[in-house]
């Protein structure tokens, strides 16, 4: 800008500022008051920011502004007044405009204040300018917050704001030419900043406690001071080089060396002896020119590979909307050695005293909407910053541990998601939107590394932290989602090559990570996600005409149907009114649309519908008759029927589609409220999980980066041939890649002079050629299928034979496609079971329908075509493990003679089982005995066992112990895999027999290892009631009898898990002693860290608990009667002969009423203290046991 065009006011007042002689500046008299009145001037400027341009341009803050604040500091009413102005005059140019102007003279205003901006930024690399700001800040925050006055608070946040200013203002590509090792501007005011210690101070306020408002400041100046730098590279500052390093280096130099070689050679051989004029005229067979005629090459044959149509021809001009995306930013440059030594001091520091606590107040802010518009963005730089310098200098992971959590997780998917439906709605900034959702993944992909790190740790308890933090990750949904969806979404006309590269490379890590946590696990649970939609009801649709030929064929088949119902032979629905109560519209014109419904329903077939209808008419509108008298014969009504299906009745006009806006929205809010989440778990296949990554658009994706391999690191291309790898070799889908534009890049690949660089690449291209031309050997198509992206569809179709999918998808029509015959049987089933009550509807159709390969779904969905269900949620999914299978008579007949048969041998129920015909499970076989009224008690089929070896159990185990003989307990699980086992409906009884030949014949070994394991259990019973411990002890017991109970009321069996809900069956949990006795007793401790609880083996029988539960009981009263002698008294009042006999006999306890409920001791404990309050006095030890439990629950 001209100076002498600058305002004739403006310049008066910047002339009573004073002058500068020599090294000392004269301030005017009126110094305050010209202050005040630029600041007064800058408020009042025009859109072109013209009063801050004239400032610029007169050089006032370096001539003036910067001298005063440094020669006058004490003044302290100048010193604020000159602080706010440099705020104001350095604030970025894009915070003065909104918005990058597009306007070419608005453009011109934008780019003459960057210019200033960065003269300023010359002016502030001083150490006397910072010198000053930290005196002056430090006594600031020297006082306490009692004595700080307003006015200390806002000079506070003046000069941090100026501080930032000047670190954001950008660098001149054009004037900083330097390379790398030498100090720029933005080096030499970090320099400033660090001799003046203004760093210290800024550690200080990350670490404050009682400045915790400054937070987001501070965080905003630490990410502009490391603004160029590289995390990696600083952290190996002043290192030596590591070996890895350099032989990185020596590789990257020999690829060029080789690639340089090749183009030379390649040269060379270009060149021809003759002179340039007589390069030749060569014709090429096979490639027609514009005619018939061959083409005529007038050049050197050794052009002849490069040869296409397209030379000569203009390069077709892009539509901007179409470009691709830009990478944003400047490249990063190297510092000073001085300054980078400074900088990596300050990070360490840094990490060590402030890191964990800033951030966390960071983030606070941020939950809480303290901070401003879009300061979450310094929060996820911070991040990814910080913590990938800690993994690169000396990892320390409790340095981070703040960011390092679930919560961390969550809130930058958060961000992602937030960021990419920004990115699609604000189209105008979906730059600056692509930009915060690049840094969001690269916070995201810091995350995973440093998990990938502390899996490598050397302690234990990292090691443990991440495990723990990779199952939390891997079981919720969106985390898994997360990659897919931004593969999917990826658009290059919005976000740079640069996202692409930090989403590849951070999805190759978390595949990696996820395969080994999956990898020796069988079982892996996943949490997974289904949203069910709730379909609005919608108004009737108006049915097309019919004309009446269509209408006379129709009729025939509705008389039948109306005989039928008519005659009473088909139920008539009860449930059908004829109006609408809540319409505005009144009763004596609604009986129209009544006529109109009854039409309708004849239409569709629903003839039960349409006489129910004209019927509850007749009693809604009687007057006339227009619905016919109560007394008309059934031959009237099917006349009266006739008239209104052939009649011409008037419709409501159709509503018109178009609808506002407003109601619109409305709908869609109404449709995102009725729509329900599901959330279940499932088992988790990382093969199936892969899967989800062989699409068009995730290989597009790979594609656009792998046409940049030669800018690619070696990392970035390991990861790109990883995935496609993984694509075409683990799930056997290389067809995918059949597509003309990769193997143009496999061509450009192999014709490279220097693919010996890339020989991971090279080794892939072959594989995938190679395979394409297997595959054209027998398939000719496989040629035009290089012109498209294909799906796996049409994948399986390539490979497998075209037309494979249609001829299943054929016969699965057909057998879909139901008869007149097969709808008439399924009508009849339906009502004939309809009305059974205890027993479902469609399996009583299944068992009786003639055809077999119907469905369940097929015949619900049948049925509701039908018109004879309302919906598919009239009939509840089956439960697996609750199906019975009825019994025929000749079944029956069959049981009962094969009873008769083997009556007399040792195992009845063994020897049923292996001859009967229908092979059922152990536990329905033992039911229909009962019922049959065959035996009266389960226990007459039990084995019989020969006297020696009854001898030899009783040896074996104690009678205070509880323990039942072996082939009871054998039968008992048997009985229990039976029940499990039920669904498949498989001949259970041979896993039986091989239960009973892997046994010991001798029983020898059975004998010492029982024998010892009773031993052991009640040693364990006895040191555990000494330790005060004999209150789980008791809660065991009672958990072993209602699940014993339990099992025995419902006839199945499953994992029950022990929930203590006190503390002392929690502390009792964690003993190593009880956690022994679990062992002994058979509960299966967790399986893995999805499991928090132990856990009752489904194995186990109503019978073999109750014996365990028994035992316990029986050791804790023997002990206590031996320690408390003076008690005995008080035992023989309650219960004094029942104990001593069940002690001599092994006879199990009475127990309470079956409960169906596994963790609520409340009611069971309540009966028990009510019988022990009525029979007499308890030991004081269970007493004070069960007061415990109840108060706690």
């Amino acid at each position: 800008m001209d100076l002498y065009m600058m305002n004739c006011e403006l310049l008066a007042t910047c002339s009573a500022l004073g002058f500068l002689e020599g090294d000392t500046y004269h301030k005017e008299p009126d110094c305050l008051e010209s202050v005040k009145d630029l600041i007064r001037y800058l408020r009042h400027e025009d859109e072109t920011r013209d009063i801050r341009q004239q400032l610029g341009a007169a050089q006032i803050l370096q001539n003036d502004l910067v001298p005063i604040i440094t020669q006058y500091p004490e003044d302290k009413q100048l010193f604020d007044a000159i602080i706010r102005l440099m705020v104001n005059l350095t604030q970025p140019a894009l915070v003065c405009f909104g918005k990058l102007p597009q306007d070419a003279s608005f453009r011109h205003h934008f780019l003459e204040i960057v210019s200033y901006l960065q003269a300023y930024k010359e002016a502030f690399a001083n150490e006397k300018v910072f010198g000053v700001l930290s005196e002056k800040l430090y006594d600031l925050l020297q006082l306490d917050w009692e004595q700080r006055q307003e006015e200390d608070n806002l000079l506070i946040e003046r000069i941090l704001l100026l501080v930032r200013n000047v670190l954001h203002v950008p660098a001149d590509p054009d004037e900083e030419k330097n390379i790398d090792d030498d100090a720029n501007v933005h080096d030499r005011v970090l320099w400033a900043i660090h001799i003046s210690g203004m760093d210290d101070l800024l550690k200080f306020l990350a670490s404050s406690q009682s400045d915790q408002q400054w937070s987001l400041h501070v965080l905003e100046i630490i990410s502009l001071m490391f603004r160029d730098q590289n995390p990696e590279q600083l952290a190996t500052t002043g290192q030596t080089r590591s070996a890895k390093e350099r032989g990185t280096d020596v590789a990257e130099l020999e690829a060029l060396r080789q690639k340089e070689m090749a183009e030379r050679k390649g040269r060379i051989l270009q060149q021809s002896s003759r002179h340039s004029r007589f390069g030749g005229c060569y014709v090429i067979e096979g490639l027609k020119s514009i005619g018939d005629r061959d083409v005529v090459l007038h050049k050197g044959i050794h052009n002849l590979k490069n040869y296409t149509h397209d030379l000569g021809k203009g390069v077709q001009r892009v539509p901007k909307r179409q470009q691709r995306a830009h990478d944003y930013g400047g490249t990063l440059r190297r510092s000073a050695l001085s300054v980078r030594i400074f900088l990596k001091d300050f990070c360490k520091d840094f990490l060590e005293n402030c890191y964990n606590r800033l951030m966390y107040l960071v983030k606070d802010h941020l939950i809480r909407e303290k901070a401003q518009q879009h300061d979450e963005t310094y929060y996820l730089w911070a991040v990814a910053f910080f913590m990938a310098f800690n993994r690169a200098s000396c990892f320390h992971p409790e340095l981070i541990s703040e960011t390092v959590s679930v919560r961390a997780f969550h809130f930058i998917e958060q961000s992602l998601t937030n960021y990419y439906e920004m990115m699609l709605v604000d189209k105008e900034a979906a730059t600056s939107w692509s930009r915060r959702m690049h840094l969001a993944l690269k916070a995201y992909q810091e995350l995973l590394m440093t998990m990938h790190e502390m899996d490598r740790s050397q302690e234990e308890a990292v090691r443990n932290s991440s495990h723990i933090l990779k199952n939390n990750i891997f079981y919720q949904m969106e985390y898994r989602e997360l990659f897919l969806t931004l593969f999917r979404k990826f658009d290059e006309r919005k976000q740079p090559r640069s996202f692409l590269k930090d989403l590849v490379e951070t999805t190759h890590l978390f595949l990696k990570m996820l395969e080994r946590f999956c990898k020796g696990r069988n079982n892996v649970m996943v949490q997974s996600k289904k949203t069910k939609r709730r379909k609005k009801p919608q108004t009737c649709r108006t049915l097309q005409p019919r004309t009446p030929e269509e209408l006379n064929q129709m009729w025939p088949k509705l008389v039948e149907h109306l005989s039928k119902c008519t005659q009473g032979s088909e139920p008539l629905p009860e449930d059908v009114v004829p109006f609408d109560a809540a319409s505005e519209v009144p009763m004596e014109e609604q009986r129209a649309e009544a006529m109109v419904r009854i039409q309708d329903s004849l239409l569709a077939g629903r003839v039960p519908e349409a006489l129910s209808l004209l019927h509850s008419a007749r009693e809604v509108w009687p007057e006339g008759d227009v619905f016919g008298s109560p007394s008309l014969a059934p031959d009237e009504e099917v006349e009266l029927l006739k008239h209104i299906f052939f009649a011409n009745l008037p419709r409501q006009a159709a509503p018109e589609p178009d609808e506002p806006e407003e109601a619109a929205e409305e709908e869609e809010i109404a449709e995102e409220e009725l729509a329900s989440v599901q959330v279940s778990e499932k088992e988790f296949s990382f093969l199936d999980y892969l899967k989800r990554f062989a699409s068009a658009n995730v290989v597009k994706a790979y594609a656009l980066l792998f046409k940049n391999y030669q800018q690619n690191s070696t990392h970035t291309n390991h990861c790109v041939v990883k995935m496609l790898h993984r694509i075409a070799h683990d799930l056997k889908m290389e067809a995918l890649l059949f597509q003309l534009s990769i193997f143009c890049l496999f061509n450009q690949l192999l014709s490279d002079p220097a693919s010996e660089a890339y020989k991971e690449l090279v080794t892939f291209a072959k594989y995938i050629v190679g395979k394409f031309c297997a595959l054209a050997s027998t398939n000719k198509k496989v040629y035009v299928e290089l012109l498209f992206w294909k799906t796996t569809a049409v994948i399986r179709e390539m490979t497998m034979g075209y037309g494979s999918l249609q001829e299943e998808s054929s016969n699965s029509r057909k057998a879909c496609q139901w008869s007149e015959a097969e709808e008439e049987e399924l009508r009849e089933l339906f009502y004939k079971y309809k009305e059974v009550e205890g027993e479902d509807v469609l399996s009583n159709i299944l068992t009786h329908l003639s055809t077999n390969n119907r469905t369940r779904k097929q015949v619900a969905k049948q049925l509701v075509r039908l018109g004879l269900a309302s919906s598919m949620r009239d009939f509840p999914q089956e439960r697996k493990g609750t199906r019975i299978v009825l019994w025929t008579q000749d079944q029956e007949a069959e049981l009962q003679r094969l009873f008769e048969e083997f009556q007399g041998t040792d195992d009845i129920l063994g020897n049923v089982m292996r001859h009967i015909t229908a092979k059922r499970s152990r536990a329905r076989i033992i039911e229909k005995l009962l019922s049959l009224g065959l035996v009266s008690d389960r226990k007459e089929l039990y084995k019989k066992r020969k006297p020696g070896f009854r001898d030899a159990n009783k040896n074996m185990f104690p009678k205070d112990f509880g323990v039942p003989d072996l082939d009871e307990v054998n039968d008992d699980e048997e009985e229990e895999d039976d029940l499990d086992s039920e669904d498949e409906a498989q001949p259970v009884w041979e896993d039986g027999d091989l239960d009973m030949c892997n046994r010991p014949l001798d029983g020898s070994t059975n004998k010492k290892g029982v024998a010892a394991s009773n031993s052991i259990s009640q040693d364990l019973i006895r040191s555990l009631q000494q330790e005060g411990i004999s209150g789980p002890l008791l809660w065991l017991q009672n958990c072993l009898n209602r699940t014993a109970d339990d099992r025995e009321e419902d006839g199945c069996a499953q994992h029950v898990p022990l929930v203590p809900l006190s503390e002392e069956n929690e502390d009792a949990m964690e003993h190593k002693g009880f956690q022994k006795l679990l062992r002994n007793v058979g509960i299966r401790p967790p399986a893995n860290e999805q499991e928090s609880f132990w856990r009752i083996p489904a194995k186990l029988s109503p019978e073999r608990l109750r014996q365990l539960a028994t035992s316990i009981g029986l050791q804790g009263m023997v002990d206590e009667a031996k320690e408390h002698p003076a008690e005995e008294d008080v035992l023989e009042t309650e219960e004094p002969r029942s104990v001593i006999s069940e002690m001599e006999e092994s006879i199990q306890i009475p127990l309470g009423p079956k409960r169906t409920r596994l963790i609520s001791n409340d009611e069971h404990e309540s009966d028990n203290q009510d019988s022990s309050d009525e029979d007499g006095p308890r030991p004081a030890g269970k007493r004070k046991c069960l007061r415990i439990e109840e108060e706690e629950d």
